[in-house]
């Protein structure tokens, strides 16, 4: 994502679990994370990623979902990959001009379909930069998402129900190494304090 790098958020664990259970996984280094350029990300995606296939399942998070996305897009018509996963993703403009260039012609969503067999969005309704919006999809037999007809009285945003409360927390724990009854012992110390 913007700003982001391969060591950031949760990448490194989901690297950890995948390999695991024996999937080979990379976590890329997109190129220009500060000022992110969609053509840029793009070329760097396709060669990175290398010849399209359905073994091949994508994870994004934030930027990294519309780049996911537009690579999908990009993607000639017999070409097609196994699945995407999008985190905290979006698809239309945050107003947030340094990432505006992967925003200046429309999502060819009929396109970026076909090219995917499985597609997975997680997204929180307390996201304070993404607005989440819902549509009723299908999932058939065979794992596939199928998006019925656009009807505009089935999308809802969902409510933020917490944006007004705040947590502050502070953990400390101590302890002591080299001896054998220090496993026994631990001493730990939580305080946390919410507020409106």
């Amino acid at each position: 994502g913007w700003g982001g790098s391969p060591e950031a958020n949760w990448f490194p664990w989901l690297k950890s679990e995948l390999e695991k259970v024996s999937i080979e996984t990379e976590v890329l280094a997109m190129p220009n994370t500060d000022n992110p350029q969609m053509s840029e990300w793009i070329d760097f995606m396709k060669q990175s990623i290398g010849l399209p296939n359905e073994e091949i399942f994508l994870v994004g998070h934030s930027l990294g979902c519309i780049a996911i996305l537009r690579y999908l897009e990009s993607l000639a018509k017999e070409e097609r990959i196994g699945g995407i996963v999008l985190a905290a993703g979006f698809s239309r403009s945050i107003n947030i001009p340094e990432l505006e260039n992967f925003f200046e012609s429309p999502l060819d969503y009929e396109k970026v379909k076909k090219s995917v067999r499985q597609v997975i969005a997680i997204n929180s309704d307390n996201d304070y930069y993404v607005d989440t919006y819902v549509r009723d999809f299908e999932i058939r037999e065979d794992g596939s998402v199928r998006f019925p007809p656009l009807d505009k009285s089935k999308i809802y945003h969902l409510k933020r129900f917490n944006d007004q409360y705040h947590n502050e927390a502070v953990i400390g724990k101590i302890g002591v190494v080299g001896k054998k009854w220090a496993d026994r012992l631990a001493l730990s110390f939580n305080y946390s304090y919410f507020y409106k």
